[in-house]
């Protein structure tokens, strides 16, 4: 879902920055040492999922996998968001450094929203593959519409591309979710540690 370089408003690219650097720094206070290899494997799996996409106008339509990011990572998920956003810009020209703040907060921003509902669901006592497909669903329905606020925010000639990534990601969000159960499902059989930790 990577917005490309030269494509949205100052105005935008100004609010997308602000709220990553933000971000970036609520989750970087709350990274501790136990926190950093789990953050280094998800920003792994966020630079893999996203490389195999398709361009849909202004953007590109692919896994996303930040729900269950911000299920795992909670606020550090931007940390790890920004480091693997950056290497796809240097490395494959997916998105680009002037974009990357806003690709960022709207990635960022849904998966911890998504991650902190599939958190509530694990406290109130809840199944863990209910908290990942919850994450995962809600996690890239947040991602479209900021995407698409982001694009319509910046001129009436992408209300298109805008309208077409909130009808191409129905399909994914059922894939994320799916995707998100089993993940926690594997996580709460093999490092049930991990799930207790969510909960608090």
């Amino acid at each position: 879902m990577h917005i490309a370089e030269g494509v949205l408003s100052l105005p935008v690219l100004a609010t997308g920055a602000a709220g990553a650097i933000a971000g970036i720094a609520i989750g970087l206070k709350k990274m501790d040492m136990e926190t950093v290899p789990r953050a280094g494997i998800v920003s792994a799996a966020l630079f893999v999922a996203s490389l195999i996409h398709v361009n849909l106008g202004a953007t590109s339509v692919h896994l996303v996998l930040n729900g269950i990011g911000g299920l795992l990572l909670g606020f550090c998920l931007f940390p790890a968001y920004v480091v693997a956003l950056f290497l796809q810009a240097v490395l494959f020209q997916f998105g680009g450094i002037v974009v990357l703040g806003v690709n960022t907060c709207t990635m960022a921003f849904s998966g911890v929203l998504g991650g902190l509902m599939g958190r509530y669901i694990l406290r109130v006592g809840w199944s863990p593959w209910l908290a990942g497909a919850t994450a995962g669903a809600v996690g890239v329905m947040g991602a479209a519409l900021f995407t698409a606020t982001a694009l319509a925010a910046s001129g009436e000639a992408f209300f298109t591309s805008a309208r077409l990534i909130l009808i191409a990601h129905v399909p994914i969000i059922a894939i994320e979710a799916s995707v998100g159960a089993f993940i926690m499902m594997y996580v709460a059989r093999v490092m049930p540690f991990v799930v207790e930790g969510m909960k608090r």
